[in-house]
């Protein structure tokens, strides 16, 4: 499933402090809940299933399961209704239980979505939404692809951000260690160990993608494309990008044209 195409609808939000009479009674739901406990705990019961919940567990109940629960949780919950772009329902693509531990820049974005929610100021279904997305690319990063961006080494998010900014350039291994204060050999071991890509591969891609987005909206022909993106090979450019993006880069602009 392409994430990107994901939209969730909230139907309900809440932020539930600890309280010794909290439950839930037993329904079948018609809906997507997920849960996020940050203190106490709670027991759930999903179909036959008891599931003990703690701090720092994320809970993905899919819709049409028998759900149950009680206990003393601290619990950030939202339920809602998922969809694809082309209107079709979609399943969560998370399981069951995760543990995720204590995340302070997902309960900022809950303390967020909870503010638009209570306020419901002009708008705010699409702020809450938003905000809610936010969250949810970060249980996907967090469960699906075992990737913590925000605990990231700040040297190679700002290497990062100096490769967005100059692209273009003729930049080198040598120059982005430079601008976070390493040594080539030391910067390129910690990049490859934080991104899962070597510095050469990651500039690589960021080049195609604009590349890609010049061709596919008509703006550069294939030579200036190349030029734009920091390639001086016209016959490299075509190459990697075949390989990369699966055609030619003429290919890609006859397809814009054609469409």
């Amino acid at each position: 499933m392409d994430i990107n195409n994901l939209i969730p609808d909230i139907g309900y939000y809440n932020y539930r402090g600890s309280t010794p009479d909290w439950k839930i009674e037993e329904s079948v739901i018609n809906f997507i809940d997920v849960s996020y406990i940050v203190g106490g705990n709670a027991v759930y019961r999903i179909d036959d299933e008891e599931i003990i919940l703690s701090a720092g567990d994320l809970l993905c109940i899919p819709k049409g399961r028998k759900r149950s629960a009680g206990g003393t949780p601290e619990i950030y919950a939202a339920n809602f209704q998922l969809t694809g772009l082309n209107g079709a329902e979609a399943v969560m693509p998370l399981p069951l239980l995760s543990h995720i531990g204590h995340h302070p820049d997902i309960l900022a974005l809950y303390k967020e979505l909870n503010g638009e929610w209570l306020r419901r100021e002009p708008g705010y279904i699409m702020k809450a939404r938003a905000y809610f997305m936010l969250i949810l690319h970060r249980y996907f990063e967090l469960v699906i692809y075992n990737n913590d961006s925000v605990r990231a080494d700040p040297r190679v998010k700002t290497a990062i951000r100096f490769m967005t900014d100059r692209f273009a350039e003729p930049l080198t291994v040598r120059a982005a260690a430079e601008a976070v204060g390493l040594t080539p050999v030391y910067f390129g071991a910690l990049f490859k160990q934080a991104t899962g890509s070597t510095f050469r591969q990651a500039l690589i891609s960021i080049r195609l993608n604009h590349a890609e987005n010049l061709l596919r909206f008509g703006e550069r022909n294939v030579n200036e494309t190349a030029r734009e993106c920091g390639f001086s090979d016209l016959f490299y450019f075509s190459r990697v990008y075949k390989q990369i993006k699966g055609v030619p880069p003429s290919q890609a602009r006859r397809q814009r044209r054609e469409d």
